[in-house]
């Protein structure tokens, strides 16, 4: 039996992580990024928002925390996170090939829409 309780918390869980990648957007846009493609999803994950900064392809991650009592929005990005990311790079790149560098940044979300844009927050061997 389905419980609609749940189903509506995911909802709103999913209409807020969209709206806080649309206030990272816009930020990245004013920073001078451009938008190549947003939420790009593959069997392997997603990919909030690919970007490019001028000659590099940026792919980045966007996340949200209300507050910091179970750890900020960056340590969010865990190391099984960093693989998926990856992972859904690599497929980006195999169906959208760049001669463009690439790195991934994470955007950190907080309350009242703070901002810490962490570049080049991790690489991939």
């Amino acid at each position: 039996m389905d419980d609609p309780g749940r189903s509506s918390a995911a909802a709103s869980k999913a209409a807020v992580g969209s709206e806080k990648e649309q206030v990272g957007c816009r930020y990245l846009e004013r920073q001078g990024l451009r938008l190549v493609a947003r939420n790009y999803r593959c069997r392997l994950g997603e990919l909030d928002l690919v970007m490019r900064d001028g000659d590099t392809l940026v792919f980045v991650e966007v996340r949200f925390r209300r507050s910091t009592r179970f750890g900020g929005a960056a340590q969010s990005v865990d190391g099984h996170k960093q693989q998926r990311l990856a992972a859904a790079a690599g497929h980006y790149l195999q169906s959208h090939p760049s001669p463009l560098a690439c790195r991934f940044d994470v955007l950190a979300i907080g309350a009242g829409d703070q901002i810490d844009w962490i570049k080049d927050a991790f690489s991939v061997e």
